[in-house]
């Protein structure tokens, strides 16, 4: 008979994994999960404190506030404001914070803080429609200097991108020409600049940044110069010509929108400050899995009750590799096939020192009680059901006792499975009597040595973050142990037993 292909079942068996690998890769880049524990992301508190006085009326201030800022994703928002009704209102592409309140006089002082978090591959928001250019009209002589200087900046150039850097070279204090240092003269600069683009028709505006540097206060805006190419604002320096927005500068306000404006007070200022935090990366992807609709991909969702759980169990598929490794390759022999697996999952409970006493405790006592039950030719099913009954007295006994001594161990051996440890009991017994102590001492060994195996990668902080947070990888897992279920070579346990075989020259 012709010996069936494996082919189809290795082809399945790499499917899995790299299933497994490539959706745990894409919930990282995607979702923002992270590979190790303890990861750090920093986080940029802002606060700006807004003072004015008010004159005994009602007060309406406006605070326009960031939205969407290049380089930043707004992680929070709140405002200390006691006595005001606050809200964030959106209309027209700009986000605003007002504040609101009757009859207010004498010194008024309220407070907006945001957190932000650096993101490289955030984006401004794009505009709803196409800017266009708006309408500048000049009279003379600046009608004609501004034609001249927009020639000379058009002929060095072929793009908004370089029309706008060759303008603001021209328009430095170094390079005026007697054109230049007229319209200076007449206009704020960098209003100068936004009007003469607007003029040549390229949409400008101005923007104000926000220089971010560790645990300053009371500082100011930056301004900066804004035009749109076509498919995106780009930010300029006024000063420099330089093109981008830089690492350390968040852009608080973007358009034509005021920055601050207070009906019903006067002598009114906005200062900032900020300060530079970390959080865990994890609770950070967490909060952003929620925010962004994509929560039923993750094990957050559920309950504390229902999390605490499936923490436990997506650990077994460690423990049966490790079984499965050390049984069909090295051939260490256990009392149980997967034993080995829910006595490690109690001492992820119980902690390794403790959980072996108690299960030492409970199967040695249990042997000498499953030798009295011998004694008495009990059917099998009579003497499994009373040898159950005792377990659960002997695990209550110690638990009893534990308490008494201020000891925990006895409380916790309770998570054993009763069942299980019954018919491990019961195995050792037979095999005690079939092929004496020596092979119930190697099984028995066998188990507990694979057991702790297996506790400590269930019990490395790595292996519970990654089981929870990527647990597409149990499909690697699975495929790793299909791989192991095909190998029919020699055990390594087995290597002795053909060492005089060995043919020396």
């Amino acid at each position: 008979m012709k010996p069936r292909s494996r082919t189809p079942f290795y082809i399945a068996v790499f499917l899995l994994i790299a299933a497994g690998v490539s959706l745990a890769v894409w919930r990282h880049l995607e979702l923002g999960i992270p590979w190790l524990t303890g990861e750090q992301r920093p986080v940029w508190m802002i606060e700006a404190r807004i003072d004015f006085e008010a004159d005994n009326n009602a007060v309406q201030a406006s605070l326009n506030v960031p939205d969407q800022p290049p380089g930043f994703r707004i992680l929070s928002e709140q405002a200390a404001s006691p006595g005001y009704g606050f809200s964030i209102i959106e209309k027209s592409g700009n986000r605003t914070a007002e504040w609101t309140k009757r009859n207010v006089s004498g010194p008024q002082t309220l407070y907006f803080k945001a957190q932000f978090i650096p993101d490289e591959t955030a984006l401004g928001r794009v505009p709803a429609k196409e800017p266009k250019a708006r309408k500048v009209f000049w009279e003379e002589p600046q009608a004609t200097a501004v034609r001249e200087v927009l020639a000379q900046a058009n002929a060095r150039s072929s793009s908004p991108e370089s029309m706008t850097r060759e303008l603001i070279r021209l328009m430095q204090p170094d390079t005026r020409t007697q054109n230049t240092t007229l319209l200076v003269e007449e206009e704020e600069y960098l209003d100068l600049l936004v009007d003469m683009l607007n003029h040549s028709g390229i949409p400008a505006r101005t923007a104000d940044g926000l220089k971010l540097e560790d645990a300053r206060r009371r500082q100011s805006l930056m301004p900066f110069l804004q035009i749109y190419d076509g498919e995106r604002w780009l930010t300029f320096d006024p000063n420099s010509a330089e093109q981008g927005v830089p690492e350390s500068l968040l852009l608080w306000r973007q358009g034509s929108a005021s920055l601050l404006d207070v009906v019903g007070g006067d002598n009114s200022e906005v200062r900032f400050s900020m300060l530079r935090q970390t959080i865990p990366a994890l609770q950070l992807a967490t909060m952003d899995v929620e925010s962004n609709g994509l929560g039923f991909l993750s094990f957050y969702e559920l309950p504390i009750e229902e999390q605490s759980m499936f923490r436990m169990l997506l650990l077994l598929p460690l423990g049966a590799l490790v079984v499965a490794f050390m049984r069909i390759v090295i051939g260490i022999r256990t009392s149980g096939t997967f034993m080995p697996v829910l006595i490690a999952v109690a001492f992820v409970q119980t902690t390794l020192v403790p959980g072996l006493i108690a299960f030492l405790s409970v199967v040695s006592i249990g042997l000498v009680m499953r030798g009295y039950l011998s004694s008495l030719n009990l059917l099998l099913v009579s003497r499994i059901s009373a040898l159950i009954i005792l377990v659960i007295f002997i695990t209550a006994g110690l638990s009893i006792i534990g308490y008494q001594m201020g000891f925990n161990t006895g409380m916790t051996v309770t998570f054993f499975p009763m069942v299980i440890i019954a018919w491990t009991i019961e195995r050792m017994s037979i095999l005690w009597e079939e092929e004496g102590a020596h092979e119930v001492m190697i099984q028995g060994a066998g188990s507990l040595f694979v057991a702790i195996l297996a506790y400590l990668l269930m019990s490395t902080p790595l292996a519970g973050h990654l089981t929870f947070n990527f647990p597409e990888l149990h499909f690697a897992v699975l495929g790793l142990i299909l791989l192991m279920g095909q190998y029919t070579g020699y055990k390594l346990s087995e290597l002795k037993r053909f060492t005089p075989m060995k043919v020396y020259d």
